[in-house]
């Protein structure tokens, strides 16, 4: 839903309406929010709902633990996603950049101490995980707030809450485009835990996602930085490499 923002901020930066940007954060901010708290149930009950949907006990407990862990994180959502498209609007990346390589540094630093260095398992993992969540958050607010967007950022307004309707109708068409994409894999999971011996069928195939969506990211940055020739040709030597190895 934060890729309405996008449009709404390219928008109005094209046309120098820069107060504007400002204002179009905020009514996301508001509307994100909502609907975060709408949503807010399947994450405290997902362990009835999953054995309700006939999954097995263990997964259902399991997925209910990391379920409640993940409400930060959801809500870390709605600022990460709406700075970063209200900066990138106004073409102020570097700051994305660097506080993104701080986070990738931290996170690997956090997930090894509180992981195995204190043994925390799960609590650790999804503890460090949260951490890394916020600390962009907090470095995009500040970068804000602090005058790092003087044209676009003249404070809190109550303007923010006028013309909702048509910001959540934007938002959720552009929700539902991106949803039909995810709910893919969320479906494919949820079958897997259906199958027998269902924890190791899901932890195959949490690695196989997990390697598709590096494969993507690659991908998606080879293509903007270079084109398609490189691109192809960065196929071309990966096929032949797959052919050495088989």
């Amino acid at each position: 839903m934060a890729s309405a923002l996008e449009t709404l901020c390219g928008q109005s930066y094209g046309a120098k309406q820069y107060h504007m940007l400002g204002i179009y954060l905020q009514r996301s901010w508001i509307i994100l929010f909502l609907c975060s708290l709408v949503i807010l149930p399947v994450f405290v009950f997902t362990t009835p709902l999953l054995k309700l949907l006939g999954q097995e006990e263990s997964i259902a407990e399991m997925a209910g633990t990391i379920s409640l862990w993940y409400i930060p994180v959801m809500f870390s959502y709605i600022w990460a996603f709406t700075l970063q498209m209200y900066l990138q609007a106004q073409s102020k990346n570097v700051i994305i950049t660097y506080l993104a390589v701080l986070t990738l540094a931290l996170h690997i630093f956090l997930s090894w101490f509180m992981t195995i260095k204190l043994d925390l398992g799960l609590a650790g993992v999804m503890g460090s995980m949260i951490l890394a969540m916020w600390i962009p958050v907090f470095g995009q607010l500040g970068f804000v707030f602090f005058g790092g967007c003087p044209e676009t950022w003249t404070g809190f307004s109550f303007a923010a809450f006028k013309d909702l309707g048509a910001i959540i109708k934007l938002s959720l068409s552009s929700g539902l485009m991106l949803c039909l994409e995810l709910w893919y894999n969320t479906i494919l999971v949820l079958l897997t835990g259906y199958m027998k011996y269902a924890e190791v069928a899901i932890d195959a195939l949490s690695i196989c996602l997990n390697i598709n969506g590096w494969e993507m990211m690659i991908s998606v940055g080879f293509l903007a930085a270079a084109g398609y020739p490189t691109l192809l040709i960065f196929y071309f030597l990966i096929f032949l490499f797959a052919l050495r190895i088989f």
